[in-house]
C-alpha cells in the first residue's frame, strides 16, 4: 500500500549527515510551535465532498472556484475534447514544440476581455507574476510594492534585478512620497483584491499616481471576480499589465498577463517562468476558454449575481468573496474551525505566522454553487459561536520599508519584516495558492 502524505516514513532515507540534522531541527521547530501541516484529501466535486481520512461529509467554504465553473458541464466537455485532440500534455515549452492552437485562441479571448492588445499565458498565476516582474524589473529600475501583496509578487520582486520599495497598505500619501523625486523607471505593483482580508485596491487612485509619475502599473487581478473592474477612463494614459489566473474565476489552471504588444513580445522572449517550462496543458487552456465565454455571457452574469447574494448575506456590501471573520486568539480560531467541521462545514482557521498575532481568523470564501441552505447552515453556526462577521483586525499597519526582508508568506495584517530580516518563515498555516 502506498504511504499517505504526512505519515511517518518507514523506508531508507537518502538524506544523511549534517543536512539530515538541519532538516530535522527545522521540522522540530515547526512541531514545537504547534504549526505542523499536512495535506488532507478532499474527495469533492464542487463545494461538497468527503474528507477522506476521517470519512466526513463536508461543505467547503474554502475554495477559490468562485463561480463553480470547474464543474460546469460545458467546461468539462471542452477539456475532454482537447484531450481527445491533443492528449494530456503540450509535450514541450511553447517556444519548442508545446504551442497549440488553443493557446493562441485563449490568449486572444483574454486580451479582448481585458481590453489589451495581447495576452501571454503562463503555467500558473504565481509563474505569471514571477515572469512579468523579472522581465520588466531589470537593473536600474525600481519596483514599488504594496506591503500586503501576495507571495508571488514578493518573490517576483526578489528575483528581479530592480530596487524594491514597499508602501504601506492603502496609504496613497505614502505612495506619493515614494514616487516623488525619483527618476528611475518605476513599476508599481499591487493585488486588486487582497487575499487574507478580501479588501480591495483603489485602482483609479493608484493609476492616477502612475500616470503622473510615468510609472508602469502591474495589477494582479487573481481574486477580482466581483471587482474592482477598472474602466477605460481609470487606466487612460497609464501603461498597464493586468496579471490574472485561470484557476479561480475560470475554474481551470494557469495564469496570464494582458498587456501591450511590445510587452507581450518581451515576455515571450525573456520571461523564464514561461520559457523554461512545459506549456499549459491543452485541456486546461480549453476549459479556461470555455469558462471565459460562459463568464462573458448571460449565464456568467447570473453566477456573479448569485455569488454577490451569498457574500451580502454574511457581510453586506463586502467587495470580494473572501470574508475574514476575526477571532483574535489563535487557539480560539482553531477551536471554532474544529467545531464548524463537526457540523460538516469546512472553514479554515488562519493564524500566525500567516497573520499577525492577535488577528487569527476564520477565512470564509463563497462560491456561486453554494446553495442557500448551505449558507443558512454557515450563518447559523457562526451565530452560535458568537463570531462577529464585521469585526476587523485593528493592529496598526506596518511601517513602509525599502528592503527585501518581507516574508513572502506574510498575509494581509502581519507587519513587514525589518530591513535586516532576510530570513523568512516558509511555513504559514494557510496561504492561498496561485
Amino acid at each position: 500500500m502506498v504511504e499517505r502524505s504526512g505519515a511517518p516514513a518507514e523506508r531508507s532515507r537518502n538524506l544523511g549527515g549534517p543536512w539530515a540534522e538541519r532538516v530535522e531541527r527545522r521540522l522540530d521547530e515547526i512541531r514545537s510551535a504547534g504549526r505542523w501541516r499536512r495535506y488532507r484529501d478532499l474527495d469533492a466535486h464542487g463545494p461538497r465532498g468527503v474528507l477522506v481520512e476521517e470519512d466526513r461529509k463536508v461543505v467547503t467554504f474554502a475554495s477559490n472556484d468562485y463561480l463553480g465553473l470547474s464543474a460546469h458541464p460545458a467546461v468539462a466537455a471542452a477539456a475532454h475534447d482537447a484531450i481527445d485532440r491533443w492528449g494530456t500534455s503540450a509535450g514541450g515549452s511553447r517556444l519548442i514544440t508545446g504551442a497549440r492552437p488553443i493557446h493562441a485562441d485563449l490568449e486572444a479571448e483574454l486580451a479582448d476581455w481585458k481590453g489589451t492588445e495581447r495576452a501571454v499565458l503562463f503555467p500558473t498565476g504565481f509563474a505569471a507574476n514571477l515572469g512579468v516582474l523579472t522581465a520588466l524589473g531589470s537593473a536600474g529600475t525600481r519596483i514599488v510594492s504594496d506591503e500586503r501583496n501576495h507571495a508571488s509578487i514578493i518573490d517576483g520582486a526578489r528575483l528581479a534585478r530592480a530596487d524594491v520599495d514597499i508602501w504601506r497598505h492603502g496609504d496613497l500619501d505614502g505612495l506619493d512620497e515614494l514616487l516623488a523625486g525619483d527618476d528611475r523607471p518605476t513599476i508599481v505593483v499591487a493585488d486588486t483584491v487582497f487575499s487574507m482580508d478580501g479588501d480591495v485596491l483603489d485602482v483609479a487612485a493608484v493609476a492616477s499616481r502612475c500616470r503622473e509619475a510615468g510609472a508602469l502599473l502591474v495589477l494582479d487581478e487573481a481574486h477580482a471576480v466581483l471587482g474592482p473592474h477598472p474602466t477605460e477612463d481609470d487606466l487612460a494614459g497609464v501603461e498597464v499589465v493586468r496579471v490574472g489566473t485561470l484557476s479561480k474565476t475560470l475554474g481551470s489552471l494557469g495564469g496570464f498577463a494582458a498587456c501591450s504588444g511590445p510587452v507581450a513580445d518581451l515576455l515571450v522572449n525573456v520571461a523564464r517562468s514561461s520559457i523554461f517550462t512545459t506549456a499549459l496543458p491543452p485541456a486546461d487552456a480549453a476549459s479556461a476558454l470555455a469558462a471565459l465565454r460562459i463568464l462573458r455571457g448571460p449565464e456568467g452574469e447570473e453566477l456573479i449575481a448569485r455569488l454577490r447574494h451569498h457574500v451580502d448575506r454574511l457581510r453586506p456590501g463586502h467587495p470580494s468573496p473572501i470574508v475574514a471573520v476575526i477571532v483574535g486568539d489563535e487557539d480560539d480560531a482553531v477551536a471554532q474551525a474544529a467545531h464548524l467541521l463537526e457540523l460538516g462545514l469546512h472553514v479554515p482557521a488562519i493564524r500566525p505566522p500567516t497573520v499577525a498575532p492577535g488577528t487569527s481568523r476564520l477565512r470564509i470564501t463563497f462560491c456561486a454553487d453554494h446553495s442557500d441552505d448551505e449558507v443558512d447552515r454557515l450563518l447559523a453556526a457562526l451565530a452560535r459561536l458568537g463570531s462577529d462577521p464585521n469585526r476587523a483586525a485593528t493592529e496598526p499597519a506596518a511601517p513602509p520599508s525599502a528592503q527585501l526582508g518581507s516574508d513572502p508568506n506574510r498575509a494581509a495584517t502581519e507587519p513587514a519584516a525589518p530591513p535586516s530580516a532576510h530570513g523568512w518563515d516558509p511555513t504559514p498555516t494557510v496561504h492561498p495558492p496561485r
